[in-house]
This record gives C-alpha cells, structure tokens and sequence, in this order.
C-alpha cells in the first residue's frame, strides 16, 4: 500500500449513515442493541454486586455508551487524536471491568474496539489500537489458544471487511451525488440551449419583419420631406403595413417551428421569393425531409440574405439556388448588386453574424461577401 493509503481516512460517506439502506439500518440497531443488553446483562447478573455497587456498574456502562457515541463524531469528523483517547477511555473501561470481575463485559469492550478501529480509522493508526486490543482480548480469554488465536483474526478480518464496505457504499454516494450534479448541469445546458434557439428565432423574425418595415416607412418619410404624391406615400405605408401582416404570419410560423410543425421547405422558399421583386429560386436534387434546426437554419438565412438586398441593394436581380447533395443542404443566395439604399447604413450587423451561428451549432458553414457583380450568401448544412 502507499503512505497515502495508510494515512488516509475512510470518507465521511463511508463513516455516515446518509444513504444508508432500510435493513442495513436495522441491522446496525439489533447489533448496537444486542451488545448493550449483554453488557447490562453481565453486569447486573454477577452475584458479588450488591448496593452502591450496582450504581458504579450502571455508571461504567452508560460511560462506555457516552464515549462510543462520542467515538462516533470524532472519527466521522476525521479527528485523530481525540479519537485515539475516546478508544483509550473505553480500553480502561474494559480493563476495570475485567478487574472487577465483569469479563463478558470487559471482552465485549475490547472486540468492539478492535473492529470499530479498523473499520473507521487510518489504517497506520487503526492496526495499533486494534493489536493492542486483541491482545488485552486473548489475555483475559480462557479458550485453547487455537480458538483464541482464530477467534482475533476473525475479528481483525470483520473489521477490515466492514471497512471495504463502508468504502465501497461511500464510493457509490459518492458517484451518485456526481451523477446529480451531472443530470442537473446536463438540464441547465439544455434549458439554456433551448433559449438560445428561441431567442436566434425571435430575433430572426423581427430583425426580417421590422427591418423590412423600416425600409418602406423611412421611405414613406422621406416622400414626406420631399412632398412627394400622396399615392406614392400611401403605396409605401401600405407596404409597411403588409409587411407587418407578413411579420405577424412569421411569428406564428416560428411558434409552430418550436413546437416542430413547419411548412415544407420548397414552399416557403417560393412563396419568399414570390413577395420580392426580381427574385427567383431553383431548387435541385433530390428533395428530402430535414431536422427542424436545419430547416429553421435555409429558412432564416434565405430570409435575412432578402432583407440585406432590400436594405443595400433596392431593385437588384435576386437568384436563390437550394441544392440537396449526398452529405448536405446548400443554400446561395446571390444578387446583382445596385447603389445602396437610403438605408444601407442601418442596422447594427447582427444578421450575419446570427446566421453563421446557427450554421456552425449545425456543424456546418455560411459564407457572405462581394462578388464582381454583387454580394453572394452561402449557407451550407449537414443533413
């Protein structure tokens, strides 16, 4: 064994009674109180006391109970030396008692802490306090050596047993008490996961809906400045206010996204690509059904590469190409480019970002940047 072995102490769950079984508990009553009724017993049934005598009995056993009790705090606290004295108060308890003539008492003592020792000290204290005890115990007993000498080292064996016991259920506690925290941390990150996907869909939404809203009421705004024709102001409200309409439908879509009710996604492309101007879509490839999160992901992406052309590009040439390969989904969204909008400042820039965090939690990758004629989006996903 190693030093630390020797030094070590057995666990607080193995030296407690927390997660102890029903019948384990029990047991440990019956024994406690087994060995109580044979200590009154060998006591208040010697003929040679009488009187005052009865009382000093009684006194030395209720000692003995005080200081095992007592045992049993300073060792589960991983008190040494108190401990140690505890075991010494008891030893000379047992020795008095086998002076005055108690010897089922006096040996009852000494058994007990000979497996009491091995059972809840370091092992470098344990074994002297247990030889020691054993060898008051064969002193003192009357039996053939044989028996004497089979009889302690069975008792030496219980004790270390019990300790491999108590180390081995301290062990599971232990475990158990990690597995909880485990389960507990495994239900927090789930719950924030889940609120960060609600949170990527609300945002999603209303960056799409309120920022289409913005583009055509800062337009009805500034034909306002302008005086403009009020037909042409109207077209634009009304405009914005379809798009709150539109919004609206969004939001509910994505409420059914969370709860995993979606519309194909070949329809949703068509009909995003139907309210835009000049947009197209081609889908290719042999059409599959797809996990929420990466549909969620083609639909956001392909939503918020719209709303960019809106914002920075007004009029250009939109082409959408949904390719279903072997491995993986892809989207690109490209668009012929055009002078920037009188909005094409606005926004704080979190829309790409968003996307490219929803294509890496998929293991997959999105791609944006100027190409010769415009900007081009390419989302891919792992299917």
């Amino acid at each position: 064994m190693t030093e630390n072995a020797w030094t070590r102490w057995p666990s607080r769950e193995a030296l407690g009674r927390a997660e102890t079984s029903g019948p384990r508990r029990l047991l440990g009553r019956v024994v406690r109180a087994g060995v109580l009724a044979m200590l009154f017993y060998s006591a208040f049934t010697s003929s040679h006391v009488r009187g005052w005598g009865m009382l000093g009995v009684a006194a030395g056993v209720l000692l003995a109970v005080i200081a095992a009790w007592a045992l049993y705090r300073t060792t589960f606290a991983h008190r040494l030396w108190p401990s140690l004295a505890l075991f010494g108060v008891i030893m000379v308890i047992a020795a008095t008692a086998q002076t005055a003539d108690f010897r089922l008492g006096a040996l009852l003592l000494w058994c007990g802490c000979a497996v009491t020792a091995l059972e809840r000290l370091p092992l470098a204290a344990a074994l002297p306090v247990t030889a020691l005890a054993l060898a008051l115990y064969a002193a003192v007993n009357d039996d053939v050596w044989l028996t004497t000498a089979a009889t302690a080292i069975g008792l030496a064996l219980a004790g270390y047993v019990l300790r491999l016991d108590a180390e081995a259920r301290g062990s599971a506690q232990r475990l158990l008490v990690q597995e909880r925290a485990a389960r507990k941390a495994e239900a927090e990150w789930a719950a924030l996961a889940e609120r960060a996907r609600i949170a990527r869909e609300i945002h999603d939404v209303l960056a799409h809906s309120l920022s289409a809203q913005l583009v055509h009421l800062e337009a009805a705004r500034l034909l306002i400045e302008r005086d403009a024709d009020r037909d042409q102001i109207l077209e634009r409200v009304v405009a914005a206010r379809g798009m709150a309409s539109d919004g609206l439908a969004e939001t509910r879509q994505a409420l059914s996204a969370l709860r995993g009710e979606l519309t194909p996604l070949e329809d949703f492309l068509k009909q995003l690509v139907s309210a835009a101007d000049g947009a197209e879509a081609t889908i290719t490839g042999e059409r599959r059904p797809l996990s929420v999160e990466a549909s969620q992901a083609v639909r956001r992406v392909a939503q918020e590469a719209l709303t960019n052309v809106r914002k920075h590009a007004p009029g250009a040439k939109v082409r959408v190409l949904l390719e279903y390969g072997e491995s993986q989904v892809s989207l690109v969204v490209r668009d012929s480019g055009g002078s920037p909008g009188e909005l094409g400042g606005s926004g704080a820039g979190y829309g790409l970002l968003g996307m490219r965090e929803r294509a890496e939690l998929l293991g997959g990758s999105l791609e944006a940047g100027p190409e010769e004629e415009g900007f081009v989006v390419a989302l891919k996903v792992p299917v």
